[in-house]
């Protein structure tokens, strides 16, 4: 949603320097660009409690984390962000002032106790969620590796060697899958966060043109979220594979094996 609504305006915005689309595709874009980013972000930090739950307790996960109940959790999650977004742009006269723009132009002007209220609802939260839950997916990996190494020290491969190249790798995936995770996270939304606090003491045309460029970064964190999901998962590449070839039309489409 985020490459069908926000992306192509924004990044024609960018290059023309200037707005074409008129005052209400103005007011639509800026309502998609938050809500969608926000949206993304938020969703983000709820696969990593997924994963948590996962690791943490599995048992109690795959007893009590049904469809339902993950439905449930999505659909409040997208309900919260429209109902923060809207009282943010309504807050700081988007919709009752936009259709006094001038020619050219589709600017959010928010106030700055909003801007700050933005800055932790859309970064800081979700982004020391992940960090301290991945932090503990970590440990938890780490934990099971050396669980798996100390069993395979005890028993004696029939070449008379000990078996412990497999939870080393697989310790070594662990924080390699995790820090690209947050690598990628933080490297697209760290810089326009940073650029919008700073936007409130430096003021001028080069310093507007580093934060179009930083939010177009926040744009691709959402082109580069499922491309590093799907590299990793290898149950949802055949699935894309299923989908574009137009597979799961056939009958027995549903008894296809995906891992």
């Amino acid at each position: 949603m985020v490459g069908l609504f926000v992306m192509p305006l924004g990044f024609i915005w960018l290059v023309e320097a200037c707005w074409l689309f008129g005052t209400y595709i103005c007011a639509f874009y800026n309502f998609f660009a938050i809500q969608l980013t926000t949206a993304s972000v938020h969703n983000v930090a709820l696969i990593s409690v997924d994963r948590y739950l996962t690791l943490n307790n599995p048992f109690l996960y795959t007893k009590q984390i049904t469809v339902n109940i993950a439905v449930i959790v999505v659909l409040f999650t997208w309900a919260v962000s429209v109902v923060y977004n809207v009282s943010l742009l309504y807050c700081n006269g988007v919709f009752t002032t936009s259709q006094a723009l001038c020619p050219g132009e589709c600017p959010i002007a928010v106030s700055e106790i909003w801007s700050w209220v933005d800055f932790v609802v859309v970064f800081a939260l979700p982004c020391s969620i992940m960090i301290i839950l991945y932090l503990k997916i970590f440990a938890i990996a780490r934990k099971h590796a050396n669980a798996i190494r100390a069993a395979n020290n005890n028993q004696i491969n029939v070449n008379g060697s000990k078996n412990e190249n497999m939870p080393k790798r697989s310790e070594r995936k662990a924080a390699k899958v995790l820090g690209i995770l947050v690598f990628v996270f933080l490297l697209c939304v760290v810089p326009y966060f940073t650029a919008s606090v700073i936007a409130r003491f430096i003021f001028g045309e080069m310093f507007e043109i580093v934060l179009n460029c930083t939010i177009s970064m926040v744009y691709l964190n959402s082109l580069f979220n499922p491309v590093i999901y799907a590299f990793f998962y290898p149950w949802f590449q055949n699935s894309m594979k299923l989908t574009l070839r137009c597979c799961i039309c056939t009958p027995e489409s549903s008894f296809m094996q995906l891992k």
